[in-house]
């Protein structure tokens, strides 16, 4: 792959490694709260994605102004509308997820996934 490609694209490649990365600490940590943070890198890898999809180079932001010239662009707002709201839910979730390993803490006195299964 040549680096003139990779240097254009260098957004996409680094929301699939951010992506990738959270993956591999899903699957291979066993620390429940190491599991949350990689599923916070994943999601930033994924809204890093959308983002990028939804920028044009040499765009401006989409309000209307009559001084402008004609057959400008435009960004498209609506990507990075959703990521706001894919930012407040995953904040949500996050804590959710800190909040009911908080009490599996208490219950099982760990958060070491296999410990729990096996008292379970």
């Amino acid at each position: 792959m040549s680096t003139s490609i990779m240097m254009t694209n260098y957004p996409y490649v680094v929301a699939v490694i951010l992506f990738c990365l959270g993956c591999l600490c899903i699957l291979t940590q066993h620390n429940l709260i190491k599991k949350v943070i990689g599923i916070n890198i994943m999601e930033t890898g994924i809204f890093l994605f959308f983002i990028a999809v939804g920028n044009i180079r040499g765009g401006i932001a989409p309000i209307y102004d009559p001084a402008l010239p004609e057959g400008i662009l435009y960004i498209n707002p609506l990507p990075s509308a959703l990521m706001l709201t894919g930012i407040v839910v995953s904040f949500s979730v996050t804590a959710f997820a800190l909040a009911i390993i908080v009490k599996l803490y208490h219950f099982y006195g760990t958060i070491y996934a296999p410990d729990i299964m096996r008292m379970r």
